[in-house]
């Protein structure tokens, strides 16, 4: 999976790449050659006596360690900047797929999930690119560079460097093959405590309400003791690694010492020899180091690139993308044909065989008892999810040969769960109308009866909001996403469930002013018969079932659900 993620998104910074790997192999090289010339400098320098070539060899010890220098600035800036870019440019991609997610796929990978996936998978990656392309080069030359120039040092203490090098590829292998799976299981554990910690986050009212703050804390303590375990094994294996490594090293280098001292005292290789080798074992060490080291990120990058890959190659089920009709022959018209959805493994369908149109600049109110199908309804209207079968097309024209941008400009949609933004009330309101002028935010928050507590604020429209809109009510959350919908003065409004939270006089306000001041064709969700009195017409939706379709008088004469509802809620009076 890093492979192909790397070879999709590099593609466009390979000339940096090759500026990063140019650089980093002239570093090494000067790294190899260092020890040549201290070698240099003490056999025929220190070892004749001869000061002249002392200095020389200096010298130019120096200006290759400056060189060094140099060519590792230019390394390390090229590096971080193909790796923030890389990494930039899969957030971006990440993000847009996302975007383009149904709610099936949303479903299959979960909120949490791709929550962790866009911050820490990325990381993951991006800290693997930034150390992973220096140490790729810069290991294998290191290494394979050490033991050339070693060997031509000294060919009879070659066997001290082979020894080295298996002990240590047998302990990194033994730990990468163990570091694998866990690292794949850390991934998991993280989503698993993210998800959970969410959900505690957001349902912090409910909690508390329940009393369930001790079962939720040995929930959240279950999560993270996991994730925690998790992270003690790998720690141990690091904890056995390094010290193993370092061990070995030091062996190796007391191993040419003791028989390179004993070949300088035969006379058969001089002292700067047995430096010099002993540098390059060093620097071969440090590559299979590096190497080991390289070992112990790919499995967890790896795992990170495996499940962002998921991701990027998810295609969704509902192509967005592939409506054309950019002009709609009857804008604000509504219908469903036959309409039949089935949720992902669920044994029946949500809706069956649903059928209804609503003409332009009328009010339909959907109504029925929980889980009947209204928000699962509205969410093919909107285009959210494609039926199984049947059709539902909007302005005459099926909703999926529809371009997005046009489908998009049809809708004002105020959800069941209404959403505003961290940002002020103004930007709120032009959250779906950026060039909407003042007028027509001062309109769209007197319909909603919005303006009662915008005017309140010291700042008026200025005033900022909580992400989520913790500040304010969940009245005040409604009224003022509403209010969003409205300034997009679109030709079809969508009320799912939206007037849940209103008192009875503002909610009758609020529909008295939708009614009176806004031409579009409303469909209004609800469970309120007093939501469904005044309208156009009523769908009563049973089990998923058009049970009953006509006005509330028809109905009452017509359909038994709908009496039923209406008798739960209104007295004899009322009727």
């Amino acid at each position: 999976m890093l492979i192909r993620l790397f070879r999709h998104y590099l593609r466009p910074y390979v000339p940096a790449v090759i500026v990063l790997l140019l650089f980093q192999l002239l570093q090494v090289l000067g790294t190899l050659y260092l020890p040549t010339l201290n070698a240099g400098i003490v056999d025929r320098g220190i070892t004749a006596g001869d000061t002249a070539t002392v200095w020389r060899y200096g010298g130019l010890m120096l200006a290759v360690a400056a060189g060094q220098v140099v060519a590792n600035i230019v390394a390390i800036v090229a590096g971080a900047h193909v790796a923030m870019r890389a990494a930039a440019d899969i957030r971006r991609d990440f993000f847009t797929a996302v975007m383009g997610f149904g709610a099936r796929e949303t479903g299959h990978f979960g909120t949490s999930s791709l929550v962790t996936r866009s911050t820490n998978d990325v990381r993951q990656v991006q800290q693997f690119l930034v150390m992973g392309m220096s140490l790729m080069i810069m290991a294998p030359i290191m290494a394979l560079g050490g033991l050339a120039m070693a060997l031509a040092q000294d060919l009879r203490l070659s066997w001290v460097i082979l020894v080295t090098v298996v002990v240590l590829l047998v302990i990194m292998l033994q730990v990468v093959r163990k570091m694998v799976p866990s690292f794949r299981a850390m991934q998991e554990r993280l989503d698993s405590l993210g998800s959970v910690l969410s959900q505690q986050l957001g349902g912090l009212r409910v909690i508390r309400a329940f009393g369930k703050q001790s079962t939720e804390r040995d929930r959240f303590q279950a999560a993270n003791e996991a994730l925690t375990g998790t992270n003690l094994y790998v720690g141990k294996l690091f904890v056995v690694l390094f010290p193993a490594v370092m061990t070995i090293v030091n062996a190796g280098a007391a191993a040419v010492v003791w028989f390179g001292a004993r070949q300088v005292q035969d006379g058969t290789t001089q002292v700067g020899v047995v430096m010099a080798f002993i540098q390059y074992l060093m620097l071969i060490l440090m590559g299979v180091m590096m190497v080991t080291f390289l070992a112990m990120m790919i499995p967890r990058a790896e795992v990170a690139a495996g499940r962002l890959v998921d991701v990027l190659e998810t295609t969704p089920q509902m192509d967005r993308d592939s409506g054309t009709v950019e002009s709609l022959p009857d804008p604000g018209a509504i219908e469903f044909s036959h309409v039949t959805f089935r949720y992902p493994g669920a044994q029946s369908p949500v809706l069956t065989d649903v059928s209804f149109t609503v003409d332009p600049g009328t009010t339909t109110a959907v109504i029925g008892a929980t889980g009947s199908g209204k928000s699962t309804l509205v969410q093919l209207l909107v285009r959210l999810a494609d039926p199984d079968s049947g059709r539902v097309a909007i302005g005459g024209v099926d909703v999926a040969a529809i371009a997005p941008q046009t489908l998009g400009r049809q809708f004002g949609y105020v959800p069941q769960q209404p959403h505003v933004f961290g940002a002020s009330v103004r930007d709120n309101l032009r959250t779906g109308a950026p060039d909407a002028p003042e007028s027509d935010l001062a309109w769209a928050l007197a319909v909603s009866r919005a303006d009662e507590f915008v005017s309140t604020f010291p700042d008026g429209l200025d005033h900022p909001i909580n992400q989520g809109g913790t500040n304010l009510s969940g009245g005040q959350r409604q009224r003022l996403a509403i209010a969003m919908a409205l300034v997009r003065r679109c030709p079809i409004l969508v009320f799912d469930d939206s007037f849940s939270a209103l008192d009875a006089a503002t909610d009758a306000a609020v529909r008295s002013a939708l009614d009176h001041e806004v031409e579009a064709t409303k469909v209004i969700v609800t469970q309120r018969v007093a939501a469904a009195i005044d309208a156009d017409q009523v769908v009563v939706l049973d089990d998923g079932h058009v049970v009953g379709l006509g006005t509330h008088a028809q109905l009452m004469d017509s359909c038994g659900v709908y009496q039923e509802i209406v008798s739960s809620q209104l007295n004899e009076e009322a009727r």
